[in-house]
């Protein structure tokens, strides 16, 4: 811990926005971000991107964009399971006519959204989704490795800035058969913990599972959990009492495989396996642990963030 002390609770959040680190918009989890913020998550993303060269073998990163074809969204099976925290893009499409009962609903106070049509793009959910499209056919041995980073969005509005709305997965994700995800899931649970721990932040493995919608996803839930398909690792942040996941390993089976069309070499459905750092909260535990001034943050913190 630095000399500023640690602010693990509900005392960070006001130091990181007295301090202009974190800004508020008006909506909850909807924050402007200082260069001090973005600095530490570049520092994140330069420690996830060496743990990756350490290990070798992935693709060079790809960088993906915050918005997917609607159609790859509805394949990849989120809509049926979180439908509260998906963000569809919708655009007007009308003529002047349109446009003027628009303004003029807009003038009053009105709905003027329900003007608009729904576009041919959904925002992402998740980094690795826009990527699924793109393996399909017959893998090659040994499947592939992929290193990409990217903007997803979730529509979990909350005070607590450990739940932005809009954030950062760094993910490194293998497409291949069932063991060798298995494998890449539990070796990157283990690097992504030596990862983090290095940066000096008190960290566990907890099983765990996604927050699937209704009676039917209580029992996706439980059985995720009981098959022990997705981890979390977990860091005081914002409560002392009820961790924040910072990074997850998850095994997906063959979900993405099937309806993709990702054959692995034997022709059955591919299975995959990703490890995602969330770069901001991350960043945002590096700030409860150590303080709000990076430049005095133990010196081998300091120097796994440099690029």
């Amino acid at each position: 811990m630095s000399a500023g002390g640690s602010l693990v609770g509900a005392a960070l959040k006001g130091a990181l926005l007295a301090d202009g680190i974190l800004v508020e918009s008006g909506v909850p989890g909807l924050y402007q971000r200082s260069e001090v913020f973005e600095s530490v998550v570049r520092g994140v993303e330069s420690a996830a991107r060496s743990a990756a060269r350490y290990v070798g073998g992935f693709e060079p990163l790809r960088f993906l964009p915050p918005i997917m074809p609607r159609e790859t969204f509805v394949k990849t099976g989120y809509l049926r399971s979180f439908p509260d925290l998906i963000g569809s893009v919708e655009t007007f499409e009308g003529g002047d006519a349109e446009h003027a009962a628009l303004l003029r609903t807009a003038d009053a106070g009105g709905d003027w959204t329900q003007a608009l049509s729904p576009s041919e793009v959904t925002l992402c959910s998740a980094a690795c989704h826009s990527l699924y499209p793109h393996l399909a056919g017959t893998l090659g041995a040994g499947g592939r490795y992929l290193e990409l980073q990217g903007f997803c969005f979730r529509h979990e509005p909350s005070p607590d800035p450990v739940r932005m709305q809009s954030f950062r997965m760094h993910e490194l994700v293998h497409v291949g058969t069932p063991s060798s995800a298995v494998a890449h899931r539990d070796a990157w649970l283990e690097r992504g913990l030596r990862t983090l721990r290095d940066l000096g932040l008190p960290v566990e493995p907890v099983v765990a599972n996604d927050p699937f919608f209704g009676r039917a996803g209580r029992m996706l839930a439980a059985n995720q959990r009981a098959t022990e398909l997705k981890y979390e690792i977990v860091c005081a942040v914002t409560s002392t009492e009820k961790p924040t996941a910072i990074a997850s390993a998850n095994y997906h089976e063959d979900h993405f495989g099937s309806p993709f069309g990702i054959l692995a070499e034997d022709g059955s459905p591919a299975h995959s396996a990703c490890f995602g750092f969330g770069l901001e909260r991350v960043a945002l535990a590096l700030f409860a642990v150590h303080g709000l001034h990076p430049g005095g943050w133990p010196a081998e913190v300091r120097d796994r963030l440099r690029p």
